[in-house]
Order: C-alpha cells, then sequence, then structure tokens
C-alpha cells in the first residue's frame, strides 16, 4: 500500500513489532480484513529489527519468546541472539500473510480525535486516513534517551546510541567511552572489548548480574521438539512457572529475594578477583529493584587491561575529551550511548491528542501515566494500548503480556460490533479506582522499598511502567472486555 490521499479504515495500529503484527495477525484471523499497520521501520520487527549492536540478545529463554499460538522449535540458542528473533517475526508474517496490511517507512505524525465524525485522524509521512479505532502498538523501547551531558553535541569524534548503532564505524583500535552499564552495554561491551584500543565504561549505578545459563540447542533437540507432540510446550510451560516464582521475591515479600541475591553475589566473586573493582560492581540497593541483567562475561570483561571502570560522573565533553566530575580528563575518538530510552515520557504521546484537545503527553505529564488495564485512557475514544502503562514485567516475557492485551482488544472490537457502538472510552472513576489498587499493591514490591531510583518510574516518582504481579492474573483480568467500565455511545447516535 502506498496513501496518497485520505483513507478510512475501521481500524489503524501504529507500530510494527511484537504487538503490532500480532494484532494484525488477530484481526485477520477474526475476518477483519479493513484496517492498516503503519510502521515507520523498513519491516516488522520493532526494537529487534532497531537494535543491532554487537552482541544483542534477549534475556528470556527462547522458547517463552515468542507467540503462543506460533512456537518456534528451531531456536538455535536457549537465549536467542537479535538476529534470529527478527528472522522469526519475518517468518511469522510471512506465514499468517498479513504484510499485504503494513505500510512500512510510514510514520505516524499525530492522530486527533475528531467528536463530530467520531473517528480519529491520522497523519502520516505517506498519507493521512480515519479510523474508527485507533491502536497504539508502539513500543515501551523505541525512542532512544540521550543523556543531557554539557558539551556532547559538540564531540568531535563519532558519538551514537546503542539501539541506533553506526555500523560504518569500525571501533578496531579505537579509544571508546560506553555511557552506561544497563541491558544494552553488558551485551555489547565485552564485544567491543574484544577490538578496541581503550573502553572506558562509564557507570553510575552498578546493576545487579546473574550468571546467563547459555547454550546451544542440539540438533537433535530441535528435531524433538518439532516432531514430538506437546515437547515444546512442556519446556516452554516450566520455564514459565519457573519465571513467574520471581513475582515472590519481587512483588509480594522482597526477603524471599535473598536467595537470588546471594547468586548474584557469588557471580560478582567468580567473575572480579581485584577487591577494589569488587566494591565497585557491587549494587547498594535490594537486588530485583532495577531490572536484574545476565552475562557471563561482563565482569571478567572489566579486568581486561584495555578497559576501565569509570565511577565518577562525566562533567562535561570537550572537543574530544570526557572531563569527569573529579577532573579527570580522558581523550576519547568514539562515544556509545547506552543509556536507554524514553519509556515513560515517549516524544509518541504527544502526537495522540484525545477528546478535550490535549495529549496523551500533556495528560500524563500533569496527572501521571496510566491507563485502565493498561489498554485505555479516560478522555481518548475508540483508543486501545497494547503493551500500555503498568503491563511492563520484570520477570517474564512480554509476550505474554502482549497476547493478554490483544485478548482485551479483540473481545472489545467483538463488542462494539455485536452492540453497533459509535465509541468507547473508559470512566474516569473506572480508571482513577484501578490505578489506586494497583499502584497500592506497588507499594510492598521490591521496585517501591528497594532503595533505588530506575526507568520504571514516571516524573511522579510512581511505577508506571511494571505489572505488579503474577503473569496469569493479567491475563483473567483481560480476558473479557469490561464494557461497564466504558462510556459508549451507539451508531444510531447522530
Amino acid at each position: 500500500m502506498a496513501p496518497t490521499e485520505l483513507r478510512h479504515v475501521e481500524v489503524l495500529v501504529a507500530g510494527g513489532g511484537f504487538s503490532g503484527l500480532g494484532a494484525a495477525i488477530k484481526l485477520t484471523q477474526a475476518g477483519k480484513h479493513d484496517f492498516v499497520v503503519i510502521e515507520r521501520g523498513r519491516e516488522v520487527g520493532g526494537t529487534w529489527r532497531d537494535n543491532t549492536y554487537p552482541g544483542a540478545a534477549c534475556d528470556v529463554p527462547s522458547h517463552l519468546y515468542s507467540y503462543s499460538f506460533e512456537l518456534n522449535p528451531n531456536w538455535s540458542r536457549s537465549f536467542s541472539d537479535g538476529w534470529e528473533i527478527q528472522q522469526y517475526l519475518r517468518g511469522v508474517a510471512d506465514k499468517y500473510r498479513v504484510l499485504d496490511r503494513f505500510v512500512f517507512d510510514c510514520e505516524l505524525l499525530s492522530a486527533s480525535w475528531d467528536a463530530t465524525a467520531r473517528r480519529w485522524v491520522v497523519e502520516t509521512s505517506r498519507g493521512a486516513y480515519t479510523a474508527k479505532i485507533l491502536v497504539s502498538a508502539i513500543g515501551a523501547l523505541c525512542e532512544p534517551a540521550r543523556p543531557d551531558i554539557k558539551g556532547i553535541d559538540g564531540f568531535t569524534g563519532e558519538v551514537f546510541h546503542s539501539a541506533r548503532w553506526n555500523h560504518e564505524v569500525d571501533l578496531t583500535g579505537k579509544r571508546v567511552a560506553l555511557i552506561g552499564t544497563g541491558a544494552s552495554a553488558i551485551q555489547l561491551g565485552p564485544e567491543i572489548a574484544k577490538t578496541v584500543g581503550r573502553l572506558d565504561v562509564y557507570q553510575r549505578t552498578a546493576p545487579w548480574i546473574m550468571p546467563r545459563h547459555d547454550r546451544t540447542y542440539s540438533k537433535p533437540e530441535r528435531l524433538a521438539y518439532k516432531h514430538v507432540p506437546g515437547l515444546q510446550r512442556l519446556v516452554r510451560t516450566a520455564i514459565y512457572w519457573g519465571r513467574e516464582t520471581f513475582v515472590f521475591g519481587f512483588a509480594i515479600n522482597p526477603k524471599l529475594a535473598a536467595p537470588v541475591r546471594k547468586m548474584a553475589l557469588a557471580n560478582i566473586a567468580r567473575g572480579v578477583r581485584d577487591p577494589e573493582l569488587r566494591r565497585a560492581v557491587t549494587p547498594n540497593f535490594q537486588i530485583g529493584c532495577k531490572r536484574i541483567l545476565i552475562s557471563n562475561d561482563w565482569y571478567p570483561m572489566l579486568e581486561r587491561p584495555n578497559v576501565s571502570l569509570v565511577t565518577d560522573g562525566i562533567a562535561e565533553i570537550r572537543g574530544n575529551t570526557i572531563v569527569s566530575t573529579d577532573g579527570t580528563e580522558r581523550q576519547v575518538d568514539a562515544i556509545v550511548v547506552a543509556t536507554g530510552f524514553h519509556v515513560t515520557d515517549s516524544p509518541a504521546y504527544d502526537k495522540i491528542k484525545g477528546a478535550d484537545g490535549r495529549t496523551l503527553g500533556e495528560v500524563w505529564r500533569s496527572d501521571g501515566q496510566q491507563a485502565y488495564k493498561g489498554a485505555a485512557a479516560a478522555g481518548f475514544p475508540n483508543l486501545f494500548f497494547i503493551v500500555g502503562p503498568n503491563t511492563g514485567l520484570g520477570h517474564n516475557s512480554m509476550v505474554l503480556m502482549i497476547e493478554s492485551q490483544l485478548n482485551y482488544l479483540m473481545d472489545g472490537l467483538r463488542t462494539i460490533d455485536e452492540h453497533g457502538l459509535a465509541t468507547v472510552e473508559v470512566r474516569r472513576d473506572a480508571q482513577d479506582w484501578y490505578n489506586t489498587k494497583l499502584q497500592q499493591r506497588m507499594q510492598r514490591t521490591i521496585w517501591t522499598t528497594g532503595g533505588c531510583a530506575s526507568w520504571y518510574l514516571d516524573a511522579h516518582g510512581r511505577n508506571t511502567t511494571l505489572w505488579p504481579g503474577f503473569t496469569f492474573t493479567f491475563r483473567a483480568l483481560t480476558r473479557h472486555f469490561d464494557r461497564a467500565a466504558y462510556e459508549t455511545t451507539t451508531e444510531a447516535v447522530a
């Protein structure tokens, strides 16, 4: 498709990652063909298309990181790399024949609610649409966050974010600064340390890191997963329940996370011999408060002769020199920024304008980021989120949550069709009640009591990113669209 003038569709989905692709498949299976998926990239994949840095991989076991309706018996490893996941998504899109519903290289510019027409007016880089239903399938990890460092824009060398890796730049033999020690940094750091001349790792907060129990699957194993009925689903189920047990320590009683902390401390002891370095990489907050990372080679990398861990903050950048807060100056040829994403303050939120003329960004900056069941927001009729507020996970596969929200979306569309509804808008009191209860549950979690500041928190200090409980409870919560929580109008109303 290449729209050149206003097009009318029943459903417009923004985003072509796991969420958007899943929506396209579910819509097609439900017999709905009057929809379009707009995607600013050149193909499906979302974060797995965009993150191509050295060592990019998933920290959720492969058998759990797939759609439940499309298991992949051909995973090569227990933890797949980014390229393999991208290949999986390409294959799923081809198999379910939904690519003709996608418009690629198509960026969402704005989406405004037209109360008179009771439709969304959507402007894109490839034309305009109107849609009865707007589905935001924009992922949380899609807008890179660049650090606010004095002088970084005037850096005379190469500088790029890990999520926008510049493959034209050869780092071999170069002096490189790696800013950040999060999930991307601990994957790419050990890879580039093998070839760079010097690597300075700037650490603001030491992360908790667990061993990565990764291995290659043998050919007999892959054949068994493919041909033995139920075997792969059994393995997937076992992995799922194992991951769910982390909820007890994260969201119910933080003291139950003590065994995990002991394993992480043992991982430091095994990987770091130098006592001073060992102290520097030992976190000062409870395990689980921030995302737990997995790696077997991060700690050994820090003891390489060409690697230095810098724990002083960055005061400024002058020319090709990074100046630390202690006054130390270090000249570098390239800076790799691995400082995460705009999760609670995504620029995409300022593109969606609701019934009162305010954007999602304006509403959430004022009132805090919140939604009803992570799927709908008061003041934004006929808008559904996939991976909305408080649907993220710190322990299990996000695909589980995506499928739960797809269930809610599809039952919502079925309800709209069956009752001839023109609009559905979650009631403010229902949304407030839901979020009050959710934040009350959040108070007892490790993310609130763990003594850290993390990207899980919004500007109001509330954790609006994670789901404070088991995934199966969220699945039950979103199994059916609860019309009673919504203000509705019918098609018959003028």
